[in-house]
């Protein structure tokens, strides 16, 4: 995994750039709530290259279990998707419902995450 920790004014968080493999199970993100503990914020920026192809594939559950492990944990989740034209019909309408909400939003550009997490 590729995790760097960022520092702007206050606040920490970290900044999942890649993964080989691609985040694909709960597990991992079970690890990511670890790395997020051990730096001490509850901040997390995940790139859409660190994530597996069955994560945009809502049938396979992957998202959903994943961003079920943030929520329990208190995980802020920025999800940074430069192109969301190139996602399915059905995670779009995903993103649309969760970008309502206060602790997962998905955006095209770490800068705009940046601005959400501080704005909390």
């Amino acid at each position: 995994m590729d995790v760097q920790i960022a520092e702007r004014e206050s606040f920490r968080y970290l900044e999942l750039i890649s993964s080989e493999p691609p985040l694909s199970t709960e597990e991992d993100a079970l690890t990511l709530v670890s790395l997020c503990g051990e730096n001490d914020t509850n901040l997390l920026m995940v790139h859409q290259k660190a994530l597996s192809e069955d994560f945009f594939q809502l049938k396979t559950g992957v998202a959903g279990a994943m961003m079920q492990k943030f929520i329990n944990y208190s995980i802020k989740v920025g999800v940074v998707v430069p192109d969301r034209r190139e996602l399915n019909t059905r995670f779009q309408e995903l993103v649309s419902e969760v970008n309502n909400g206060n602790q997962y939003r998905i955006f095209t550009s770490g800068a705009e995450a940046e601005i959400w997490f501080f704005r909390q």
